[in-house]
């Protein structure tokens, strides 16, 4: 077994020989995770590098047969071998941890949760001008609603919160305190730095020409208000030579439909970036075929994963597409420092597309549409379209 290690200036050493542990999922996860590995070793075929896949358990299976939905040992691999990939995975329901997805991020404090979006000719898109949609992401992955606090309403809790603020510190702006639940979203001077500085750090290095704060910093002037403001302090000291802007939550949402070239690298707290991620997903074609990545950059910790559910509708139906998790292993390679194999698989799939060759989900017509298994072979027998 060989690990990724991180060497004194923060750079990921990585062997020719490397160790990722494998999360399958759950659902479709046991049709498109075997298709990902195929691909990705496909790739490498050749290069003088390797992955030994180390399978790590999570989800239903591993509860059915262990009682734990995220073992210890899982955690652990993914800590000791620092890059990790993932399928979907449930969450449980009525009981147990509240998100498998998040739990991982939180233990090891994935604090960037990198989604790039971009379109594929041949896609269907419910919008005219797809092409013009290429942002990428940036995510705060650790705070805001992912550690939000919260009371239900009335529990002896909410009350005693609310006889807090209003003796307390004279609030008195809520409505129905009797029958109100109450939340709490806590947004850091340090989480919003460093996410910014991950989203900066990106626009210089991949030559993009601007990153852009999104919030609602006019309503929640302190928290989202703040991390506006300690954006725009990160970049001042560290990035004086890149454009930097800022854009209210809505107000982005619909520039990205009427004038998305104008963005390009995004930064944004945690439940602006899930409905940003998606809307601008459905803009290229869907979900099905955006990837995530979920990343600490200090420790060089990163968990590649499918941004989609577990569609248990679809499960064993062989028609689920991979494309979501091929193009997270992408991310992953990049990371890796394997560009070569990255870039030859993303040129595959975009043949695929191109041609028409897709499954159920993007086919032309259902009569043309290839399996699960179909799109990965036919992703493989183009790793070495040039085009």
């Amino acid at each position: 077994m060989s690990a990724i290690t991180v060497s004194a200036d923060g750079t990921l050493v990585v062997p020719d020989v490397v160790t990722i542990p494998c999360i399958t999922g759950d659902g479709i996860g046991v049709e498109i995770t075997p298709v990902m590995k195929a691909v990705v070793d496909a790739a490498l075929d050749g290069t003088g590098r390797r992955i030994e896949w180390l399978e790590a358990p999570a989800g239903e299976a591993s509860f059915e047969a262990s009682g734990e939905w995220l073992p210890e040992a899982t955690l652990e691999a993914c800590r000791t071998y620092h890059v990790s990939i993932k399928g979907p995975l449930t969450t449980p329901v009525g009981g147990g941890i509240r998100s498998l997805n998040v739990a991982l991020r939180q233990a090891l404090d994935l604090y960037a949760c990198v989604r790039p979006v971009r379109w594929f000719e041949g896609v269907a898109s419910p919008v005219r001008e797809p092409w013009k949609v290429d942002m990428v992401i940036f995510r705060e992955n650790t705070e805001d609603v992912y550690a939000g606090i919260e009371w239900a309403a009335g529990s002896e809790e909410a009350a005693k919160l609310y006889r807090f603020l209003h003796d307390e510190l004279g609030v008195t702006q809520v409505r129905f305190p009797d029958s109100s639940a109450f939340g709490i979203k806590p947004i850091s001077r340090e989480g919003s730095r460093r996410l910014v500085r991950a989203a900066c750090r990106y626009a210089v290095e991949h030559d993009r020409p601007s990153v852009t704060l999104v919030h609602k910093g006019n309503i929640m002037k302190h928290t989202e208000g703040g991390f506006r403001a300690w954006g725009y302090e990160l970049a001042a000291e560290e990035f004086p030579d890149l454009t930097v802007k800022d854009s209210i939550a809505d107000a982005f949402l619909q520039a990205t439909l009427r004038r998305p070239a104008e963005h390009s690298v995004i930064a944004t707290p945690n439940l602006n970036g899930d409905y940003i991620s998606d809307s601008l997903a459905a803009q290229v074609g869907g979900i099905g075929i955006a990837p995530g990545a979920n990343i600490n950059y200090e420790t060089g910790h990163a968990a590649f994963e499918a941004t989609h559910g577990t569609a248990p509708k679809y499960v064993g139906q062989n028609r689920a597409n991979p494309s979501s998790l091929l193009m997270s292993a992408v991310m992953m390679l990049e990371y890796l420092g394997w560009q070569d194999s990255a870039d030859a698989i993303t040129r595959a799939m975009a043949a695929c597309y191109r041609e028409g060759v897709a499954t159920p989900d993007l086919a032309p017509s259902p009569d043309v549409a290839v399996s699960t298994q179909g799109f990965g072979e036919a992703i493989i027998a183009r790793l070495g379209d040039p085009r």
